[in-house]
């Protein structure tokens, strides 16, 4: 066991997030499925969380060298984001359907305990890990990558899952200053964000297509335009009794004002990521652990779209949740199938292979004396 986790990078955390999605979204349709698997998707993730969460401390523990290398790698530090993620939404998840398993006050401790942990370290990497890009890491503009926005993105997690435990808090200040600081959390992420999507952008139209492994991770866009959409909608859902009513109806007003145009360049967004994906699968682009970007993102989308049904009352945003939904579960099934078969094989936890050995060249002399 202490070996086989030598090369399990926080991206494993990724896969969590996914499953987490995937009941999140479910349960965001409403009808859209029968509840009771939706928590058993739930309970799956909660599984996934607590496996990682002992095998990245055991490599910690006894691979410190190769934890280092990955926090000195700027293709792998990143991704701790993802750790703060996994805990959010499976926090998120056990007030939203864990409830019916564990009771609601062991969901409302569950969900508390894993929304500071999450949050605390999204802050964490959202300050560490651009520090380290910065003054560690000393990439070129030809090397920004969509991951970088995995620690920038934590906290929208927050500040779109948060506003779930308000109802849980004293009335008055508590609820408040819960409301708020998912407020300020939001435009934390929101306004970092921009400025790393900018770089993003510029990459994918300046230096061409990414390599094919990492195509899928075009798709970690969505994340924050589908979370910020989800977070402004919570906010509304949440706001009347619990700030001023200028400031409820503001927020009401957000959640349309702000949602319809973001939810539209996501969908612009999502055409673009799946010409790329369909591009690199004709080059040959095969299974990787960046597949799970095909979760994630899209859930966000879903708990987005359903929000704008809400404060809409269009139903054509419902039917966009279900479509988006669809494509979820194909994303979730093609990632965790691949995880599965890669786990099996060994391949996905074996250590990097190394580069094949150019021959050297060969020269030959002709009977005129030349080389060549």
């Amino acid at each position: 066991m202490v070996t086989a986790v030598r090369y399990l990078g926080p991206n494993w955390y990724a896969s969590v997030m996914g499953t987490a999605a995937l009941a999140l979204g479910g349960v965001a349709l409403g009808a859209g499925g029968p509840r009771e698997l939706f928590v058993g998707v739930w309970a799956l993730s909660l599984l996934q969380l607590l496996v990682l969460l002992v095998a990245r401390a055991l490599h910690w523990a006894h691979h410190r060298d190769q934890a280092l290398a990955h926090l000195r790698d700027p293709a792998v530090a990143p991704f701790y984001g993802c750790l703060s993620m996994a805990l959010l939404a499976v926090g998120g998840g056990a007030l939203a359907l864990g409830r019916d398993w564990i009771g609601e006050p062991a969901a409302v401790v569950l969900d508390s305990v894993l929304f500071a942990a999450g949050t605390a370290v999204g802050l964490v990497a959202a300050v560490a890990v651009p520090y380290l890009l910065a003054v560690r890491h000393r990439v070129e503009p030809g090397q920004a990558s969509p991951a970088w926005l995995l620690p920038l993105v934590a906290p929208m997690v927050s500040a779109a899952l948060g506003p779930r435990l308000v109802p849980h808090l004293p009335p008055g200040q508590p609820r408040a200053a819960m409301l708020y600081g998912c407020f300020a959390l939001f435009g934390l992420s929101l306004l970092a964000t921009l400025l790393m999507l900018t770089l993003v952008f510029a990459r994918l139209v300046t230096g061409g297509p990414l390599p094919l492994a990492l195509t899928p991770t075009i798709f970690l866009v969505l994340g924050p335009l589908g979370q910020s959409t989800t977070a402004v909608g919570a906010f509304a859902d949440l706001a009347p009794g619990v700030v001023p009513a200028p400031y409820a109806a503001g927020f009401g007003l957000l959640a349309v004002l702000y949602g319809v145009p973001v939810m539209g360049f996501a969908l612009l967004w999502l055409a673009l990521a799946t010409a790329h994906v369909v591009r690199a699968r004709r080059h040959g682009m095969r299974f990787a652990m960046t597949w799970w970007a095909f979760t994630f993102p899209v859930g966000t989308c879903v708990t987005g779209a359903a929000a704008l049904g809400r404060h809409t009352g269009l139903v054509g945003y419902h039917w966009l949740a279900a479509g988006l939904y669809g494509l979820l579960v194909a994303g979730w099934l093609a990632a965790a199938s691949g995880t599965v078969r890669g786990l099996l094989s060994g391949e996905l936890l074996a250590g990097p292979r190394p580069a094949p050995v150019a021959p050297r060249p060969v020269t030959v002399r002709t009977t005129s004396g030349a080389v060549r």
